[in-house]
């Protein structure tokens, strides 16, 4: 009876254990990927994916310490790294690609003879006029093998339409890709990554899971998420126009109404024209901000963001003078509480379509 008691309560322990690991969704969990699924063309109904939850539960601790240890190697390189990607009309949230192939070390070497931070193979680096010889392995150089990989994503974006189909094709190669679609009748990643039906190889349906994760764990951190949505208890303040109403944005969050309005009793009746702060748990500031705020956006034609990272002299007016857009804009996108800037950060920059052009030439 000991024995039984004993271990009835070691079972309740691990099943409570569990639960509260699991407590937050992954959409409170990780609100940065929303942006991160629209980066790489992935439906966001993909969060609800039992293979990629169940992939999320087994790999996220790792891939946060995987994710830590990389970016202290890598870290003077990814402004190089992101200024090439999104120099080529390629988003800067590619910089994960290379960080699942080497880890950001820029002279690793794999098992099947791939050399550095994108893993070429020596006939894909010769493809792309990378110098693989004896004396000098230009697959190395991080810059050289940058532009070479986005040179190879954009050609495999032409081919396949989508981003996380060229992501998949840059580790098991476009005739694998196209054979999966093929026999799938679909090009649908919840399909072609689904571990039963097998369309493409595991590496491959985990490589993509992986891409997606580690751009969420990263994107959240970037935003100061990494660590405080593991309470639902903190909260932030964030700022609304009249013309909006707590049921609206409660829909926009995906978060009960009721609970908004308990939040932010001393909102009744607001009026158009002007501005009112409101509280939500901070789990839910990178939905609002992505939700919220682009519609905004959008109607002032900003139909792009990219990033920028603050070096030396950069004041919002510089940026919004640099990028022909406006001091504000980038306060709210990187929900900013005071006008300064800290060296070295990663500001969300909203665009038009025109300078995203100039920026791309």
């Amino acid at each position: 009876m000991y024995k039984f008691t004993r271990f009835f309560h070691t079972f309740l322990l691990l099943i409570i254990t569990i639960t509260g690991t699991f407590a937050l969704s992954l959409e409170d969990k990780y609100a940065s990927y929303v942006y991160v699924f629209n980066e790489f063309d992935v439906d966001e109904s993909y969060l609800y994916d039992d293979a990629f939850i169940s992939f999320v539960q087994k790999n996220e601790k790792q891939l946060k310490r995987f994710y830590r240890r990389s970016l202290e190697r890598g870290e003077r390189l990814l402004p190089m790294m992101q200024g090439k990607l999104m120099e080529e009309g390629v988003s800067d949230l590619f910089i994960y690609l290379s960080m699942i192939e080497s880890g950001f070390n820029t002279d690793i070497v794999s098992s099947k003879k791939a050399v550095g931070l994108w893993q070429f193979m020596p006939a894909t680096a010769k493809d792309y006029d990378l110098v693989v010889c004896q004396n000098y392995d230009e697959r190395c150089d991080a810059k050289s093998a940058t532009v070479a990989a986005v040179k190879h994503l954009n050609r495999l974006y032409k081919v396949f339409g989508k981003w996380y189909l060229a992501a998949m094709a840059y580790n098991c190669g476009e005739g694998c890709v196209m054979k999966a679609i093929k026999r799938a009748h679909t090009d649908e990643i919840s399909i072609l990554t689904d571990d039963k039906l097998k369309y493409l190889p595991k590496e491959t349906r985990d490589y993509i899971k992986k891409i997606l994760l580690i751009a969420m764990i990263g994107e959240n951190s970037l935003v100061g998420l990494d660590e405080v949505v593991e309470s639902k208890n903190q909260l932030v303040e964030v700022e609304i126009e009249g013309s909006s109403s707590l049921n609206k944005i409660a829909t926009l969050i995906k978060m009960d109404d009721k609970e908004l309005k308990q939040l932010n009793p001393h909102i009744d009746v607001m009026q158009k024209n002007s501005f009112y702060k409101i509280t939500i748990p901070i789990e839910k500031i990178y939905a609002f901000y992505l939700r919220y705020e682009l519609p905004i956006v959008e109607k002032l034609e900003k139909s792009h963001m990219i990033t920028h990272r603050v070096v030396w002299g950069d004041t919002l007016e510089i940026l919004a003078k640099k990028y022909e857009t406006d001091m504000d804009e980038i306060r709210v996108a990187n929900h900013l509480e005071y006008p300064f800037l800290t060296l070295d950060t990663l500001l969300v920059i909203p665009i038009t379509q025109i300078v995203f052009e100039k920026l791309s030439q």
